[in-house]
């Protein structure tokens, strides 16, 4: 066999003063398994200032390289890289090969796949952990809103009037018909499943109280807020949005002026305004709706039942589903604007919070009714 062709070699001379270690013949991938079996042999740490003498260094390419910084560790072939001894090219293989070599790192084992039991409570307790943190930036954003708030009402030329009429037609007027029309509907189904149950009980006189007391103190309120959340706020969070991808808000601000003054206040301020009169006409159109079908199918005459309706019903009954109108609308134009400036920039981030900002609001109104209902009951109002 030639010398060209001679498997590498590593001797180590320990007689000598300083010890010695003399690599030779060819470090390439073609003599590898020999050559690991010989740096395995000599994987004893070297005696300390062993001298390296790669004179008889034959062919050298990576897999060489790897099994010399394997057996003489990536410091010393450092130092070996900047001898004067060796060529360019080997020098600067051996250092590419170190460096490489040294800053690599075993790969952590896979972790054991988790039971399906693991799994489902880590899932639950992330999204728990997300629904805390959404509500504490909701609280603070409330904060921030009733703050700018406050302010505008200290200084009136402030007020932005045309925006805030421009709203107000956007959020109530165009919402009236769809708000009729549902509780129209929803007055003449409950008025169809009173009368229904109440007929066995020979107490169909009963569905004008049961229609009156379902509508003012709660359909008619819930209803129209939960079509504000998913028409309103829906639209509150796709324009703020939109202008957040577009980079509008910034520039906003760096014209001096304050977004919350100029986009969230209008919107707060037109929904206080229109959910109580969309609350109000969604009250008149379910005891219409339910009118109807007492006068169609349980022959009580309209004039009947305003007497009825007069004679049993209080106008607390009205107050206390009022009441919760200025409440609902300013939680629901609140997350509305609020998820408008969590969107990130991009189009599926505006679809993701204007759909979070319906999913919130919803679950809001009817939390909050549930409590408000329970606080009404215990206080006998």
């Amino acid at each position: 066999m030639s010398p060209s062709t001679a498997t590498g070699s590593a001797e180590l001379d320990a007689s000598s003063q300083p010890p010695q270690l003399r690599i030779s013949g060819d470090w390439t991938l073609a003599h590898y398994a020999d050559l690991e079996r010989r740096v395995e042999t000599l994987a004893a740490p070297l005696p300390q200032g062993t001298r390296i003498d790669l004179a008889a260094l034959a062919a050298l390419d990576t897999a060489g390289a790897s099994l010399l910084v394997r057996l003489l560790g990536p410091d010393r072939i450092a130092e070996l890289a900047q001898a004067d001894g060796l060529p360019p090219a080997r020098r600067a293989l051996l250092d590419t090969v170190g460096k490489a070599l040294d800053a690599y790192r075993i790969p952590a084992k896979a972790r054991r796949r988790r039971s399906a039991v693991v799994e489902v409570l880590a899932r639950i307790g992330r999204a728990m952990d997300s629904v805390w943190r959404q509500q504490l930036q909701l609280l603070g954003f409330i904060g921030m809103t009733l703050e700018a708030l406050a302010r505008g009402i200290l200084h009136p030329r402030r007020w932005r009037v045309t925006s805030l009429v421009a709203h107000v037609e956007q959020t109530g007027l165009d919402a009236v018909p769809i708000v009729a029309l549902l509780t129209f509907m929803v007055g003449a189904v409950v008025a169809f499943l009173g009368s229904t149950v109440l007929a066995d009980f020979g107490a169909t006189i009963y569905t004008v109280d049961l229609i009156a007391f379902s509508f003012l103190r709660e359909f008619g309120v819930l209803l129209t807020a939960i079509l504000m959340a998913g028409r309103t706020a829906s639209a509150f969070t796709a324009q703020i949005g939109s202008m957040k991808a577009n980079e509008e808000i910034d520039a906003i601000r760096a014209l001096g002026l304050d977004p919350l003054e100029l986009l969230v206040l209008p919107r707060v301020l037109a929904l206080l305004v229109s959910l109580p009169m969309l609350t109000f006409l969604a009250m008149i159109c379910g005891l219409l709706g339910g009118a109807v079908v007492c006068a169609l199918t349980l022959d009580i005459s309209p004039t009947m039942f305003l007497t009825l309706f007069k004679a049993d019903i209080g106008v607390r009954h009205f107050l206390v589903g009022l009441s919760k109108a200025p409440v609902f609308a300013f939680l629901i134009a609140v997350i509305g604007c609020l998820e408008g400036f969590k969107v990130s920039g991009s189009a599926q981030s505006v679809g993701e919070h204007t759909t979070s900002s319906v999913v919130q609001s919803i679950f809001v109104v009817i939390l909050l009714d549930a409590v408000a209902a329970l606080f009404f009951m215990e206080m006998d109002w």
